[in-house]
């Protein structure tokens, strides 16, 4: 196996990891507020993200910048709880804010990279970075376009087949996404 195509596939195991779920809450917290006909919009705001914790990764792995992992710890929980609460407050009317949602996602992404960081920064000691980055976050990005369609085909079927409305599916997704971000925020080491 090539390294690009090893450390592809590192980045799309890593954000598909159950044991990761922040990530994973975060994305669909972010794309909760959108339908699945703007996908172009959606598409733009996760690679905004990805383009955010590409940047930190970068500075991270090469020793450029380096930030306490407390402070990770708690700041990722932080990032979803502040997309959830933006979600109930504006509804279905947070879409429609694209360059303020497309700064979030790049300024979220480098603390999720941070998040990341510490674990390739590991892996890649001492060695080549400049393919194995670009190959996970590759990977990072695919695996995060995976999660935005599973979202939306369970959406779908929540909104044309039970007829469910998109502003009170907003109000419990972004609700349940916001406890769970209380939790990983009170539980970081960073107290």
């Amino acid at each position: 196996m090539s390294t690009f195509s090893a450390y592809f596939q590192l980045g799309i195991e890593h954000i598909l990891d159950l044991n990761g779920f922040d990530h994973l809450l975060f994305i669909i917290t972010l794309v909760s507020a959108y339908q699945v006909n703007e996908m172009k919009r959606i598409l733009i705001l996760i690679t905004a993200f990805t383009i955010g914790h590409s940047v930190t990764l970068i500075l991270a792995t090469t020793g450029i910048f380096k930030l306490n992992t407390d402070w990770i710890e708690f700041l990722i929980p932080v990032t979803i709880l502040v997309t959830a609460v933006h979600n109930i407050i504006r509804g279905s009317s947070a879409r429609k804010s694209m360059g303020f949602a497309y700064a979030i996602a790049l300024f979220f992404g480098l603390i999720h990279g941070m998040g990341f960081s510490n674990y390739l920064t590991q892996l890649l000691a001492g060695g080549d970075v400049a393919v194995p980055l670009f190959a996970f976050n590759v990977g990072i990005e695919v695996g995060q376009i995976a999660i935005v369609i599973a979202y939306f085909i369970v959406a779908t079927v929540l909104f044309q087949v039970l007829r469910y409305k998109q502003r009170e599916w907003i109000m419990v997704l972004s609700g349940i996404c916001a406890g769970a971000a209380l939790v990983l925020a009170k539980d970081a080491v960073f107290w």
